[in-house]
């Protein structure tokens, strides 16, 4: 006998604290939100006035968002502007909110990040012609979403 997943439906109320928990855990963007209240079985004016009264108690903030995502990806992952820019496009961010996200990113880090990144690429790059080693390291950097000039302006630096 195959047993059904019962989904429970939230009243408003109930979903009001559930989501306010949510977005507590963790900065989240309007559309993870809007998706959580959705999966609660709730009407769609529901839903919204939930967001509004969420965003209002500044629960949920997409500039906050946006900074924190950026310090994560640029501080740990060691991501260039260019990939962090699509990450928040993708999640529906606003250009606004992505540019002060984008004010976190220290200039000198962000130079050393590449560097570093640069450095290990090259100690274990195989590639013994000079040329398709110097592109592979270009495309390499490239996919971690550094601009491209500071890639030339890196890789003249490390002679390459």
């Amino acid at each position: 006998m195959e047993r059904e997943k019962k989904k429970k439906n939230y009243t408003p109320k109930e979903a009001l604290i559930k989501a306010a928990a949510y977005c507590a855990y963790q900065d989240r963007t309007q559309q993870e939100v809007r998706d959580k209240l959705y999966s609660y079985g709730l009407e769609p004016d529901d839903v919204e006035d939930l967001i509004v009264r969420l965003s209002q108690e500044k629960l949920i903030d997409e500039e906050r968002y946006a900074q924190s995502y950026v310090r994560g990806k640029y501080g740990l992952k060691k991501w260039g502007r260019r990939k962090i820019m699509q990450g928040l496009k993708s999640k529906g961010i606003s250009d606004y909110c992505i540019k002060q996200g984008l004010k976190e990113i220290d200039f000198e880090v962000y130079e050393q990040n590449l560097l570093q990144l640069l450095e290990k690429k090259n100690a274990t790059e195989k590639e013994k012609n000079p040329f398709a080693r110097r592109q592979k390291l270009t495309y390499f950097l490239m996919s971690k979403g550094y601009e491209n000039d500071l890639i030339q302006d890196a890789l003249k630096r490390l002679e390459l």
